[in-house]
Order: C-alpha cells, then structure tokens, then sequence
C-alpha cells in the first residue's frame, strides 16, 4: 500500500492519527484518513473492542454537535433578551458574562488552535484570523456578532464534515470490499488464512455471496459474479472454468475453487486501492494556485486590516472614531478568510474523482480530471481497447500437407507468446491439446515469432516477418483483410491463418459521443493496414493507421502533439502502449483486460474495458472543473463585494459571516453536488 505524507502546513485542516496524535493533512488526504480509521474497514477484526468503539462513536457523535447547538440556543435566548424582552437585569456584567458563555463552546477549541499555529510561527491562520475578530467584537461591547461568528463558523466545519462523510463513501465503498480471510486448501483441508499468506499456486475456496479474496483462475467449470464493486457495472458476469478471476467480485452461485495467480498485494483489488490512496497527492493545477494565493492573500488582508484601523487617524483629523474603524476592521477580517476556496475546491475534485470510481474510472490524481476537459483528440489502440480482443481462427490455408498438423506447428510456437492472436491459435487445438515444446523462440518486435518446433525453423507473425528473412509467398495473402498470421517452416512459406475479433458492443456508440464533443478520433494498431481501416469504418474512427510497430506509434502521437493546441488523450491496453500512454497528455489503460505495465503507466484506469466510459470520464471532468470554478467565482465575488462594504461601513458582522461562512456553505453545497449529477451517455 502507499504511504501518505502528511502536509505540515497549519491552514490545513486537523485530524488524529491511529495513535490520537493530532496532525495536520490536505483535504484530500483527510478524507482518506476519515475512511480508514473504522478498524473494520482496515482488514483487521477486533471482536473484543467492537462494544466500547460503537460507545466511542456515539459519544464523540453527541459531543461533534453538543457546543454548536449549545451556543445557537444560548445566543438566540440572548438576542430575544436584547431586543424583545428587554429585560434590566441584562446588561453590563451580566450582558458580557452571558455572551462569553454563549462564546466559549465554539470559541475555545478555535482560539486553542490558533495558539497552536502562533506557537509553530503560523500567524496568518482562519484560526488566529477567527479568534482576533471575535475578541475585537467582545472588546468594543458587540457580544452577539462576535459569538454570532463563531458559531456559524462551527457549523460551517459541521456542514464542511457531513460533506467530507460523504466525498470519503466512495473510498469506503473500496476498503470495505477487502476480504479479511481467505479459505485455502492446505494438507487436505480448508484453513482461514489471512489473504498476505496464501501463495502462488494454492488453491482457494470461496462459498456462495462470499467476496474473492485474491486473483486467480477458475478450477470449477463456471459461476456467476458480481463486480460492480471493481467495474462499476451491476450486471452479474458469467465466467467458465480457467478464465481470471479477480479479487474483490462476490462469488453469486455455487461453491467454487480459485487456483490463485497473484499475491494479494499484486492484486487487481490492492491496485486500485492504491491507485486511490495516491490520487490525493496529485493536485489540479487549481488546486494547487488556490492554496498558494490563500498564504499570500491571508496576510496581506490581515495587514489591510490593520491599516483600516490606524491609517484613516491621519486623514480624517479630528473626526476619528477607533472604535467604528475598529468595528470595519474586525468585519475585514471576518470576510477575508479564505475558508469557501480551501475547502470547497478540493473537496470538488475528490467528488469527481469519488464519483468516477463508482462508474468503474479510476483518476490517478485531481489533476487528471483538469486535463481531461481539455482533451481534443483521443487516440485508440484497435485490439483490446475497441475491439473484444477474444480472436477465434476462421480459416486456415496451407502451401501443402495437411491443415491439422500445420496449426499444430504455428500453435506449439505461438504458446510461447502472450498476445491475443497467439493465445487464439492455441485455443484452437483445445485444452488437452498435445503440442510440442518450442526451443529457442524470439519475439521479433512489431512482426511476430521465431523458434524451433520439433526440429523444424518456424516464422509465424505478419507478412513482414517473412519479408524480413526474405521468405517469398503468394500476393493474395496481402488481400486478405482479416487478421492473419503468415508461417514460413525452415525458410520456406507453409501458409497462414486469418483470425478473427469481434468489434466490443459500446464502440461505436462512444466514437460518436465523441464526436458530439467536438473530439477528434485517431486509431494506431499494430494489426494489418487493412483490418484497421475496415474496423475504423464500421464505427466511425476520423483517421486510422494500420501495420504500426510501437516504436510508429509513438512517432504519430508526436506528430499529433506538434499541432498546436492539441490535447491528446491515449487509450490502449498492451505492453507495447506504455510507451505512448506515457508520451500523451492523459495516458487511459483498459483495466479488466490491460496489462500491468499500461496500468501502471496510465493516468485514467477503466476498469469496465468499455470505450464509452472514456466518454463518461469526460462529462465527470467537465462537471468537476465547472462546479469547482462556480465556487471561486462566488467566494471571490461575494468576498470583494462585502469587503468594500466592510470598509465602507456599509456591512456589518452579520453580512461578514455570510461572506465567509455562508459562502463556505454554498460552496460545500455545491460541491456535493458533483456525487448526484448524472453521467449517463445517450444511446
């Protein structure tokens, strides 16, 4: 698992760490933290504390709201005394204590974090900002704005925590589908391990409704699964005897066995766990100017209000009041804190990046999701990534002999290779096939296999491949238009298998979701020229580019890249797409069927393999990046609208703590929103 660093920053919120250590985190990392802390959720059972921590909870649950509503009631009960009964006994002394009682529930635990961040020379905090103006409030007799700001300003961070519960139920979602045990079948019996324990190759049992606890493959002939925890998709997935199985799915029909493949901290599962343990450490660039102007901003207000203070003394000679400008000045700074930017914005792209998890898109980072607004051209590997990628063989011709022992050449050979292509050869001669073992066998990059079969020299790949060694065979096998693999046996052309791959359902569909967007399409395979163009055809690809080695894929991205304004996002799921997953401005890997090395290098993971999700992670940017610059625009307008009037004497504490607070409320609000926005593509 990643490990997170914790921000030393003092204007950033406050949590405890697992050893009740206070310390100090961004919002994001907050919001994770939040998540874990249920031990539950942590893979680790405590059965003899789960009593007292449920008692713990509720009482921590009372205590989080007990000050807000204490000093609501109490300031309400005050100003009916003020202004309704106005009662005699309530003034001076009794007017000052009251009010400071009213104060103390919500002000004390501020003023005790201001002094922490004074203590560790952090002067230009919300908490020091908060604590001078509501001192200077009680200091000039004006009790109720002053508890009025700090109790708004509580029930902003109670609003601001509702919001964060909801942002980390995502995140939740994902820890709590971490199985804790694992049945695996050791000298004849089952034991309940801890899923770290089990070993490659082991053999595991999971009963009906349990969760996979690890990868592997399927020893039982078939079952039924739910992986809406991992994909996003809710309908039950069938699945034979030998295909993968992946941590996290919840096992729908009868007791099955699991041969396990990888160790549960290379599983599917804990990579997406870590994938979302780390998006919090990449920031939007928004993000990251947001917080760089508020330690700018704080200060130079602070020192404005000050001025606001003192400098009028100079000007208006003879007519000065202190305590109005005091009054102004203290208003100033109530309205200055830059709470509704340090929350709300942040608390915005985790809402998108939580809200993609649930559709089965996993961001990398926050910055991801701003990129992804701007994206203009999507370029698309074809095998994989818009097609099944399942190949079956259609036909086989050969040069002379039999076409049984042919296959069975170009299928001992083609064992050795992990590609789609290959693996159809090989199913092709069935599970209890008899192949022989190939020796000496080279990939040949971009062209296809060599190696010895049964003492025979075999070539098989595309037509290139033999070009290569100078091999001659028929014209007609350029023609062909499906996907074919050409052999040559001890130099000399035997013939060749064409292959199959139907285009995945959604395809088409997501090309012209695309194009409403005004993005362009661009397909590189490495598949012959010809198929390439006629899958391009069928589902509305604008430019397609066949017979690509990977070295030519990366030279058209560049190519793309050399156009000014473009933005390119890169969509594949082969090894040999890391490269220009990396190269591109948003690197997307299909991740049910992708491999590691292009999950890895990815920025965006779909875990549904479907291309119309690259759609769907677009409308969630964009939803995202509007919501987010709907609050900076408010919180900006608003605050400089109330700041002149705070200067100008024409606002009050009361339309400061709108400023602030309220602002800070409509924008968490707004935030929010982003979980509840509908994403769904046209058909």
């Amino acid at each position: 698992m990643a490990k997170i660093m914790l921000n030393t920053d003092p204007n950033h919120r406050h949590v405890y760490d697992k050893n009740g250590k206070r310390v100090c985190c961004t919002l994001e990392e907050k919001i994770y933290l939040e998540a874990k802390k249920n031990p539950a959720l942590d893979g680790h059972e405590d059965h003899g504390s789960h009593s007292h921590d449920h008692d713990q909870s509720s009482e921590k649950h009372s205590s989080k709201y007990f000050p807000v509503a204490f000093s609501i009631s109490a300031l309400m009960l005050g100003l009916i005394l003020d202004h309704q009964l106005k009662v005699d006994f309530f003034k001076g002394y009794v007017r000052a204590v009251y009010y400071g009682i009213c104060y103390l529930p919500v002000g004390y635990p501020v003023m005790k974090e201001a002094a922490k961040a004074i203590f560790k020379k952090a002067f230009f905090t919300e908490f020091t900002l908060m604590t001078i103006a509501t001192a200077g409030a009680f200091a000039i007799g004006e009790y109720p704005e002053g508890v009025a700001v700090m109790v708004f300003y509580a029930l902003g961070e109670l609003f601001q925590s509702s919001a964060i519960s909801r942002a980390q139920s995502s995140i939740k979602a994902l820890l709590d589908i971490r199985p804790n045990r694992a049945s695996v079948l050791r000298n004849g019996i089952y034991e309940s391990v801890n899923p770290e324990d089990v070993n490659i190759g082991e053999i595991i049992q999971v009963k009906s409704g349990e969760k996979i606890p690890l990868d592997g493959t399927l020893s039982t002939e078939r079952s039924s699964f739910n992986t809406a925890a991992l994909t996003g998709e809710s309908r039950p997935k069938s699945i034979e005897k030998g295909e993968l199985v992946l941590a996290g799915m919840i096992n729908l029909d009868t007791l099955i066995d699991i041969e396990v493949t990888k160790k549960f901290a290379d599983s599917s599962l804990a990579r997406i766990l870590e994938m979302v343990q780390n998006a919090a450490s990449r920031k939007a660039p928004t993000e990251l100017f947001i917080r760089k102007f508020a330690k700018v901003y704080t200060p130079i207000v602070f020192v404005l209000a000050v001025a606001l203070v003192f400098a009028p003394y100079f000007v208006m000679v003879g007519n000065y009041d202190f305590k109005v400008w005091l009054y102004r000045s203290l208003v100033f700074l109530v309205i200055s804190c830059p709470c509704a930017l340090v929350i709300s914005i942040p608390l915005g792209y985790f809402g998108g990046i939580g809200t993609a998890s649930r559709q089965g898109i996993l961001f990398k980072g926050s910055n991801y999701l701003d990129v992804m607004t701007k994206v203009n051209t999507v370029v698309m590997d074809k095998t994989g990534t818009l097609t099944e990628g399942v190949f079956k063989v259609q036909d086989v011709v050969v040069a002379s002999g039999d076409k049984e022992s042919f296959l069975k050449i170009v299928a001992s050979l083609e064992k050795k290779s992990t590609h789609p292509i290959a693996k159809a050869i090989v199913n092709s001669q069935g599970p209890k096939a008899n192949l022989v073992e190939a020796e000496n066998v080279e990939e040949i990059s971009g062209h296809g296999l060599s190696g010895e079969v049964g003492g025979q020299k075999v070539l098989a790949g595309n037509s290139k491949l033999l070009k290569k060694y100078n091999i001659n065979y028929p014209q007609e096998v350029d023609s062909v238009v499906d996907s074919i693999v050409v052999a040559a046996i001890d130099g000399v052309y035997a013939g060749y298998i064409t292959i199959a791959d139907a285009i995945k359902v959604d395809s088409p569909n997501a090309i012209a979701q695309l194009h409403e967007y005004k993005i362009k399409t661009v397909m590189l395979s490495g598949d012959k020229d010809s198929v390439t163009q006629n899958v391009a055809q069928k589902i509305g690809i604008d430019t397609a580019f066949g017979s690509l080695l990977p070295e030519d894929k990366v030279k058209h991205l560049e190519d793309l890249k050399k156009t000014k304004g473009n933005v390119i996002a890169f969509v594949g799921d082969g090894i040999n797409d890391a490269p220009v997953l990396a190269l591109s401005d948003v690197g997307i890997a299909m991740g049910g069927m992708g491999s590691d090395a292009a999950i890895e290098t990815a920025n965006v993971v779909i875990q549904t393999d479907e291309p119309s999700k690259i759609v769907t992670a677009i409308m969630i940017a964009k939803g995202t990046r509007s919501v987010v610059l709907q609050n900076i625009t408010l919180a900006f307008a608003v605050k400089i609208v109330v700041l002149i009037l705070g200067a100008g004497g024409l606002a009050t504490m009361w339309e400061a703590v709108f400023a602030d607070v309220g602002v800070a409320l409509l924008a968490i609000l707004n935030a929010v929103r982003i979980q509840k926005m509908n994403f769904t593509l046209k058909k």
